[in-house]
């Protein structure tokens, strides 16, 4: 056998962990946007915004950080701006963006931290075995 090669018996594996994944995942992000009313895409910027720019990031920086495109990026903040979670502003030094987060961004953010946390609990960790 060819070692860039897998055998039917790793492609199960693969496929289990895979779909183990995605619907433990799923799980979490529903818990989250039933409570808090933000998407994963939301969390996921209003969090790296908190954590990674102390509130504030350019936003190449920030699609860089999701691995999304910027024309992805773009479309998603133009919907958090319309909820007052967000807003942009050009950057006075060069051509780039700056992306901040609002006081209702992190407001909704510091909410959703918790619920996030008791779905990881509830849908992964306390599931786990010695």
């Amino acid at each position: 056998m060819n070692n860039n090669e897998i055998n039917e018996e790793e492609m199960r594996i693969w496929h289990m962990w895979k779909g183990t994944f995605q619907d433990i995942f799923g799980r979490v992000v529903k818990d989250m946007s039933e409570h808090t009313g933000l998407s994963d895409g939301d969390f996921g910027i209003l969090d790296r915004l908190d954590l990674y720019g102390n509130g504030k990031l350019r936003q190449q920086e920030l699609a860089d950080s999701m691995d999304w495109t910027k024309s992805r990026l773009s479309h998603h903040l133009t919907r958090m701006e319309r909820r007052d979670l967000v807003l942009r502003r050009p950057l006075e030094t060069d051509r780039g963006v700056q992306v901040i987060i609002t006081a209702t961004g992190k407001s909704a953010l510091d909410d959703a931290r918790p619920i996030v946390s008791m779905a990881i609990r509830k849908h992964f960790l306390d599931l786990l075995t010695d």
